[in-house]
């Protein structure tokens, strides 16, 4: 028998609201009540349901780069795995960017989460502790914009397939990155 953690109740409880209603217009008593738990309980694990959805977002998206050089998965899969839970839960995924702004926007989540991931790698592949700053600035740009990109994917209402938006993502990759993503 698989128990759920208090986080995972938590975030479950928060996704159950967001199918309601704007997450603009979801309160942390709303998503404890929901779950019959306590504010203090959430405050526990979460700092606010920003800090619910970037673990959400970064849990997801961990368990997909965690994968890349298993059995051939390549970063293409993982762009490809990320793309089909984006649209598995594309209500979701349109409701945070729609009513997340500011410091709390759900794209800037998005952006620092894949930054991160990619540096990673790059650190992985180098052996160092940073990315130098050039390799840095050319991860900046391509999250920039290819999150920009999969927001506007996700918004359309006659999307392309995620197998066409994997392939535009590794294409639009910078050639000085490709070796630390595509090889």
């Amino acid at each position: 028998m698989v128990r759920k953690t208090t986080k995972e109740i938590l975030a479950e409880s928060f996704m159950e609201l967001t199918a309601a209603k704007p997450i603009s217009k979801i309160s942390i008593v709303d998503i404890v009540e929901n779950c019959a738990m306590t504010k203090p309980t959430f405050y526990r694990y979460f700092k606010d349901k920003y800090d619910l959805m970037a673990w959400l977002f970064v849990r997801a998206a961990q368990s997909n780069v965690n994968k890349i050089g298993t059995d051939g998965y390549v970063w293409r899969d993982t762009l490809l795995d990320g793309l089909r839970h984006y649209e598995k839960n594309r209500k979701f995924m349109i409701n945070a960017l729609k009513y997340t702004s500011g410091r709390d926007a759900f794209i800037n989540l998005i952006n620092e989460a894949d930054i991160a991931f990619i540096t990673d790698e790059i650190r992985k592949k180098l052996g160092s502790d940073d990315a130098p700053g050039h390799l840095a600035a050319l991860v900046k740009i391509y999250c920039y914009g290819t999150g920009q990109y999969m927001c506007d994917w996700l918004m359309d209402s006659h999307p392309v397939s995620c197998e066409e938006i994997a392939r535009t993502m590794e294409a639009a990759i910078p050639e000085e990155l490709k070796p630390y993503l595509c090889e």
